[in-house]
């Protein structure tokens, strides 16, 4: 039998990589052939097809969960999500998405959880958060101070990272398991993508996925419904399960490096010198903010 250290290493590393490739396809697929709601019906129609049977157990409403909790699950983990992230990638190269959305999460997930839930923030946290803040604003002042216009896509991912903070507290106490939580925030997508199909299709006519190469929609099916919507779920748990939440958000360092590196390698995005300060201390800040990592003596 394998050491749960080393599966549990494992399956850290493998949802790294998975969001690495989710957000890389992302910014791929709004550059080239398919549009934003393409891509959502992709991330949330095939993995609400194959957890089906868990909707019709649980229902669209589970029992025991207020519909204001409901809510904001489906707005801060589902749809709304999804669209703030493929909005974001349109305007801005996908290392930014690495240093404002992954990067942030945890900025704006322990201050919340300070705020509102009184949970303590150790010393070394709060060097990790500082890092982290110093990365990200200095990525936004090198980008304004350039005349660049990827500012809206960078403050698409913030409102992206600041949703999936909603979502994360809202998971806490919903009663929900993780896979029960996915089936519905997924389900409830769908029908939301089917309210904005009319609206969609009188502005910018029939969906592309039904004009696009099919090499493309396939990619995007593979990257978006399985790989991110049902194998980055599997690998997660897996990992918080044999390594508990503090040492699985390691793997979360990983992302900006990797994805700035992906970028220039797959995308034709390579990052100049400030990219790299910034994504450098957005990953040892991550590092640090995990709360694996702890002071002497503490």
């Amino acid at each position: 039998m394998l050491n749960p250290l080393i599966t549990g290493t494992g399956a850290a590393i493998a949802a790294a990589l998975l969001g690495v490739g989710w957000q890389l396809l992302t910014r791929h697929g709004v550059t080239t052939t398919l549009g934003p709601l393409d891509l959502a019906w992709l991330r949330y129609g095939i993995p609400a097809l194959v957890l089906l049977p868990l909707v019709w157990r649980v229902g669209l409403r589970p029992r025991g969960v207020p519909g204001w909790r409901l809510a904001v699950l489906v707005a801060g983990g589902g749809l709304p999500f999804g669209l703030l992230v493929v909005g974001g990638a349109q305007f801005a190269p996908a290392a930014h998405m690495g240093v404002f959305m992954a990067g942030t999460i945890p900025v704006f997930t322990a201050v919340a959880c300070r705020l509102l839930l009184g949970e303590p923030v150790p010393p070394a946290r709060w060097c990790g958060l500082a890092l982290i803040c110093i990365g990200v604003g200095w990525l936004g002042a090198s980008a304004w101070s350039q005349g660049l216009s990827t500012w809206r896509g960078d403050l698409l991912f913030i409102l992206a990272a600041l949703a999936w903070t909603a979502y994360t507290l809202a998971f806490r106490g919903c009663g929900l398991s993780p896979w029960q939580a996915a089936a519905v925030i997924n389900a409830w997508s769908c029908l939301g993508l089917l309210v904005l199909l009319p609206l969609a299709w009188v502005h910018s006519g029939a969906p592309r996925l039904f004009t696009a190469p099919w090499q493309d929609v396939a990619a995007q099916a593979l990257g978006q419904g399985v790989l991110a919507g049902l194998m980055g779920i599997i690998a997660y748990m897996a990992a918080v399960a044999r390594l508990g939440s503090a040492r699985a958000a390691l793997s979360s360092a990983l992302v900006p490096p990797l994805t700035a590196l992906g970028a220039a390698w797959l995308l034709g995005e390579p990052a100049d010198a400030q990219t790299w300060v910034a994504v450098a201390h957005v990953a040892a800040g991550i590092v640090l903010a995990s709360g694996a990592v702890r002071w002497p003596g503490r």
